[in-house]
């Protein structure tokens, strides 16, 4: 589960940069849009720390907007350091992607055979 854990760690750090390039958002809707994804498991509290880690690593910034639902709510958008891993992360995601999709295949035609 911990090997799991870690490889969902990154593709969820990608996926959010991907979220938040598209339009500036916040948490929960990170969350939602995640989940309309097929990522069911996800949640606030697996949402929220990697958040919080993209903001301290320079790649998101955050501004706190009033909210007509309540506490003010903290929308995030990239920065130019964030643009650009987001693009290394589609560029390794495609490669990685490509490279076990390709390993799998051929098992599944060795199998087949």
């Amino acid at each position: 589960m911990a090997k799991q854990t870690q490889m969902l760690k990154g593709v969820l750090e990608g996926c959010i940069l991907e979220i938040v390039s598209q339009e500036e958002t916040y948490g929960y809707a990170v969350c939602e849009q995640l989940i309309q994804a097929g990522f069911s498991h996800i949640n606030e509290g697996i949402v929220y720390p990697i958040l919080i880690r993209l903001e301290k690593k320079g790649w998101l910034q955050a501004e706190k907007r009033p909210s007509p639902y309540g506490p003010k709510r903290k929308y995030y958008q990239l920065t130019e350091m964030g643009k650009r891993e987001r693009m290394e992360f589609i560029l390794r995601w495609t490669e990685t992607s490509r490279r076990v999709n390709q390993i799998l295949e051929r098992r599944i035609s060795d199998e087949n055979t």
